[in-house]
């Protein structure tokens, strides 16, 4: 990074601090991808970055400006989008804010269960397989149902992700996780079925 560049992203994220609402607008027509991912979190600090802001960022030309865009959108819509970006970490970060919004972003749930079952990288299945669980949506279910016999990691993960659900396909997928050969599921299916404290069995 040249000094030029350096002072330029130090003066959006100080911006954001002062509540310099300008100066971090400025830096969102940056040449430097850093400086205009950094005005991003600055307009977040400041409280002024409003959804068209995000939904430009997120066909921003740079995978580091359509990342943060990602990580920092709070609606279902451009993040659902997000979901067919090209690069994976992209893919990953709208899979987490996906996540984190819970009910709101049922209207994502197909996408997510497409990345889920389909995306060539593991990281992207996981974080598609997480969200659904944190969604809760019904209609996720077969996708993390599926996920349960993909790579270790992906596995783990769905099996933790089933715990918002209930019925006897949830049951049976926990039952045959006990037997996984990968000790982590075997670890989480067990802590998911076995009863609180305290009750009868």
């Amino acid at each position: 990074m040249s000094c030029t560049v350096a002072r330029r992203r130090r003066a959006v994220v100080l911006a954001g601090h002062a509540g310099d609402e300008g100066t971090a607008r400025a830096g969102l027509t940056d040449p430097d991808p850093g400086v205009r991912a950094s005005a991003l979190g600055a307009l977040a600090r400041i409280g002024s970055l409003d959804e068209p802001t995000v939904a430009r960022a997120l066909h921003d030309r740079s995978p580091v400006v359509r990342r943060r865009a990602a990580e920092l959108s709070a609606e279902p819509g451009p993040l659902g989008e997000a979901l067919g970006d090209p690069d994976p970490t992209v893919v990953e970060a709208a899979c987490f804010a996906l996540g984190e919004l819970g009910a709101r972003a049922h209207p994502a749930t197909a996408d997510l269960a497409r990345v889920a079952a389909t995306h060539p990288g593991p990281l992207c299945r996981e974080a598609a397989v997480a969200a659904l669980g944190a969604t809760g949506d019904p209609a996720g279910l077969p996708a993390v149902l599926a996920a349960t016999a993909d790579k270790p990691a992906v596995r783990r993960r769905a099996v933790l992700a089933l715990a918002p659900f209930e019925g006897p396909e949830v049951d049976a997928a926990l039952r045959r996780a006990l037997s996984d050969r990968d000790w982590q599921v075997r670890q989480a299916a067990e802590d998911l079925l076995e009863p609180p404290a305290g009750t009868a069995v």
